[in-house]
């Protein structure tokens, strides 16, 4: 899960939403102006480390748009990197479930009937309710709402208790992420819950919210392709770049094995890097709550690089995209790779994986390669609909 660190250290660059600048506006903050990859400037916050649970928190309330890191290496942010890409895939799900459990409430029979016999206090995406009420009637049915929580996992939980194909760990981590749906869904929706418990009509609600957290729950899994694939893209990038910076800066002289390997050498590159602010770009950017339709859940994950031998690599990309991997288990495609620059292949092969997981869960993907014409910068673009 996203929140194994509390607090994660990378120099994270976050553009707000109209809705989140107000936000730090009204609340006196600084922002900051910077210059993004794609070379576009945009207001918003430069962090150095951040909190998981807060960064996600933003999202869920659509205050940011888009975040992007740059790095010249990698391997010492692994972890990192791949629970904040975890992070947004996870944030953007639990939001899109939230969005979709309320228009199946307003959609329902119960609701259906309320309106029709109070035509002049209808419930619908437009109504407004007092938040201190809210907060005062959710707290007065606590324990109630507990109860719905309870029998609304109750399924779930059997069914990932008596799932033998999952360690302990993993069978806590499902557990911890079912709850965290519900836990995300908007307390207008718990009030509405509460209100109509054993209403005509209340049984079938309860069951579309289970339903659909079933099918949330199986679309997580793709968070975990998502950034494995993240990663060896990036470190595909960062050791095109050592090598290259390598053959300017030791004029061909060098082994390529020490400067993926050799610490003292790898350290020489990378500062030569640093100091021509050589850098891979990572950035995600995230679906507005106000979006049309069908663009709400639009996640687009995008690396920036200099990448030379451009024409070869869009080649590459596409051809393992296709690839047909289904002969291959992961596990055994892993253990079959040799321990050679053919390695950093991988990142690609993950193309057809991740596509195959998508498409199983009815998530549309799509990834391509172009170049930037104003630099010569490699632009690679996965692009999820959640």
């Amino acid at each position: 899960m996203q929140e194994r660190k509390s607090v994660l250290t990378l120099p994270l660059k976050v553009v707000l939403t109209e809705e989140g600048t107000s936000f730090f506006i009204r609340k006196g903050k600084n922002l900051r102006k910077f210059r993004l990859a794609d070379n576009v400037e945009e207001y918003g916050i430069i962090m150095d480390s951040f909190s998981p649970a807060s960064v996600q928190r933003m999202m869920l309330v659509d205050y940011i748009s888009k975040v992007e890191i740059s790095k010249t290496e990698f391997m010492s942010s692994r972890q990192e990197i791949m629970d904040l890409s975890k992070l947004v895939v996870y944030s953007m799900l639990y939001r899109q479930y939230d969005i979709y459990i309320f228009a199946r409430i307003l959609a329902s029979d119960v609701i259906k009937k309320w309106n029709r016999l109070n035509p002049s206090n209808i419930i619908d995406e437009k109504t407004k309710i007092n938040d201190s009420y809210l907060k005062t009637v959710l707290a007065e049915k606590e324990k109630e709402i507990a109860a719905i929580r309870d029998e609304i996992l109750a399924p779930m939980y059997s069914y990932i208790s008596r799932n033998s194909s999952l360690l302990p760990e993993e069978k806590n981590i499902q557990l911890l992420l079912s709850e965290k749906f519900l836990t995300n869904l908007r307390p207008f929706t718990w009030f509405i819950i509460a209100k109509f418990k054993g209403s005509d009509g209340y049984d079938l609600l309860l069951k579309n919210i289970r339903t659909s957290l079933a099918e949330y729950m199986e679309k997580s899994k793709i968070a975990e392709y998502v950034s494995l694939m993240i990663m060896e893209l990036a470190m595909n990038a960062e050791n095109s770049n050592l090598k290259r910076e390598a053959k300017a800066l030791f004029k061909g002289a060098v082994d390529m094995n020490a400067v993926l390997f050799d610490p003292s050498v790898r350290k020489q590159v990378l500062d030569s890097l640093e100091r021509r602010q050589e850098f891979v770009y990572l950035s995600w950017k995230i679906g507005s709550r106000n979006a049309t339709i069908g663009m709400q859940g639009k996640l687009q994950i995008t690396l920036y690089n200099r990448e030379s031998e451009y024409a070869n690599m869009k080649e590459t990309f596409d051809e393992k995209r296709n690839a047909d991997l289904k002969k291959k288990s992961l596990q055994d495609f892993y253990k079959e790779l040799p321990n050679s620059d053919a390695s950093a292949e991988l990142g690609l092969y993950y193309l057809s994986y991740l596509s195959e997981a998508c498409e199983k869960v009815n998530v549309k993907f799509e990834s391509l390669v172009s170049q930037m014409q104003s630099s010569d910068l490699t632009v690679m673009t996965l692009v999820l609909n959640l």
